[in-house]
């Protein structure tokens, strides 16, 4: 459906929550530090949210915000796993946990490490982060 992309599907631990997401075979993912993904150890790759669709189980869906209330880290409430999240730096588009998705579409993953910490500085000095949402 979308030239040079994979249909990657995915979701939570139960299985109540499940999605579909076009990307690349070849994932770019986001390693940051701020406090809630360090303690979620939250890794995400991030694709415009018209790649992105919901299967089942938007009512099993919660979320959580903080801070600015632009991030909204909606997880399953059954098993409490974050399959997916809107991400602060985009809004308009969708952070995507690759441990989440299903075996046999991921060819390979390189990880970029993002100093969340200084969200406002990382963000502004990141030369692509803001446009990984655009279709």
């Amino acid at each position: 459906e979308y030239r040079g992309l994979v249909r990657h599907t995915g979701g939570c631990h139960c299985g109540a929550v499940r999605f579909e997401v076009w990307a690349s075979a070849d994932l770019h993912v986001f390693n940051c530090n701020c406090s809630i993904c360090t303690k979620k150890q939250n890794r995400h790759f991030i694709v415009p949210a018209s790649r992105f669709k919901l299967l089942k189980g938007a009512d099993n869906l919660t979320t959580y915000t903080f801070n600015t209330h632009r991030a909204q880290h909606t997880f399953c409430k059954t098993c409490g796993v974050q399959s997916f999240y809107t991400p602060r730096s985009n809004p308009d588009g969708y952070g995507i946990a690759p441990h989440c998705l299903d075996d046999g579409t991921v060819q390979t993953i390189v990880t970029e490490d993002i100093n969340g910490k200084e969200w406002e500085k990382a963000v502004k000095e990141h030369k692509t982060i803001r446009d990984m949402s655009k279709p």
